[in-house]
C-alpha cells in the first residue's frame, strides 16, 4: 500500500498507529489546530491531553519527534488526568477528524476505504490494537472508521 492508497477489496486494512508513513497513523505529519494550539501530530495531541498542566502540554506538543511526545506522555512521576480512561478515545477521535477536516487528501484517503475494517496491527497492545491473537479491542481501528463514517455522513450532507 502506498502513502495514499487503500486497498478496496474485501480484506481488512491492517496499519501500524506509530508508522510515520501511514496517512491514518498517529505519528504522520500532518498539523492541525486544537485547544487553541497547533499540534505536529496526533501522537502530540493525544499525550498532551493527559494532562492538566499547561507546561506539561506545552513540553510535549513541543517535542520533536512523536516518539519523544509519546515517551513525554507515559512518563509516571506526571499525573495524568483523572477521567483519563473515561476521554482518551474521544481525544483520539478528536484529533484523528480535525486533523482530516485540516487535511483534505486526508479525507479523501479515508473515505476510499469505503466499508473496509481497520484493525491497529499490534501485537501488544490489546486496547487501542488487535492483539497478538486478534482478539484485542482495536479501539484505534475504529475510531478511524467512526470518522470515516462521520467524515461520509458530512458529504453526504453537502451534495444534498
Amino acid at each position: 500500500m502506498s502513502l495514499f492508497s487503500a486497498d478496496n477489496g474485501e480484506s481488512d486494512l491492517y496499519l501500524s498507529r506509530t508508522d510515520p508513513e501511514s496517512p491514518f497513523g498517529t505519528h504522520a505529519a500532518f498539523s492541525f489546530e486544537l485547544e487553541g494550539k497547533i499540534w505536529p501530530t496526533v501522537e502530540h495531541y493525544f499525550q498532551g491531553m493527559k494532562f492538566t498542566d499547561e507546561v506539561w502540554q506545552e513540553k510535549i506538543r513541543a517535542a520533536a519527534t512523536p516518539g519523544l511526545a509519546r515517551k513525554l506522555g507515559r512518563k509516571r512521576n506526571k499525573s495524568f488526568r483523572r477521567d483519563w480512561k473515561q476521554v482518551r478515545e474521544t481525544v483520539m477521535t478528536r484529533g484523528v477528524y480535525v486533523r482530516c477536516r485540516t487535511h483534505p487528501e486526508l479525507t479523501e484517503q479515508l473515505l476510499k476505504t469505503r466499508d473496509q475494517k481497520i484493525v491497529e496491527n499490534s501485537n501488544f497492545d490489546y486496547f487501542w490494537g488487535c492483539g497478538r491473537d486478534r482478539r484485542g479491542d482495536n479501539c484505534y481501528g475504529k475510531v478511524l472508521m467512526n470518522v470515516r463514517d462521520k467524515l461520509r455522513e458530512e458529504q453526504e450532507s453537502a451534495r444534498a
